[in-house]
């Protein structure tokens, strides 16, 4: 039975650190990815307690579902901010990766439509990275205050 990954182990301690409750938000400070399902509860709950998720660092592979999960008026980038995307891919009890087309053309259906749109310009996911960073990720959300 194969399970869903992305790339690299979830990495909690590195993930988020969250500014207190007066700010209410979330910083991404840096995630390299990993598991789709912890990325999944933990986005659903921040979209539950309606904080502002501030991405200030790399946000890569599945973290970038933060976009769907969220919605994009709650979401700012700071000049540190990249976004990373890829085709999603499984891998199974023997170390053996494989395509997940059906799972990346849902993914991609998902994310907002500029993200969407940008992600079609390059060639649509695939196993190489995208890189949205610097005056391309500005115009599509805005810095943060």
């Amino acid at each position: 039975m194969r399970r869903t990954v992305i790339k690299v182990i979830f990495v909690a301690a590195v993930l988020f650190a969250t500014i207190g409750h007066a700010q209410a938000e979330v910083r991404i400070l840096a995630s390299p990815g990993g598991q789709v399902g912890p990325f999944i509860e933990l986005f659903d709950r921040v979209n539950a307690s309606g904080e502002r998720v501030v991405i200030d660092g790399p946000c890569l592979s599945a973290c970038t579902l933060v976009l769907m999960m969220v919605p994009t008026e709650r979401i700012c980038v700071t000049r540190r901010a990249v976004l990373g995307f890829h085709a999603a891919r499984s891998i199974d009890r023997r170390g053996r990766i494989y395509a997940e087309p059906e799972a990346s053309r849902e993914v991609e259906a998902a994310y907002p439509t500029l993200v969407r749109e940008w992600i079609a310009r390059r060639g649509g996911l695939t196993s190489r990275l995208l890189l949205l960073r610097g005056r391309e990720l500005a115009a599509i959300y805005p810095r943060c205050r």
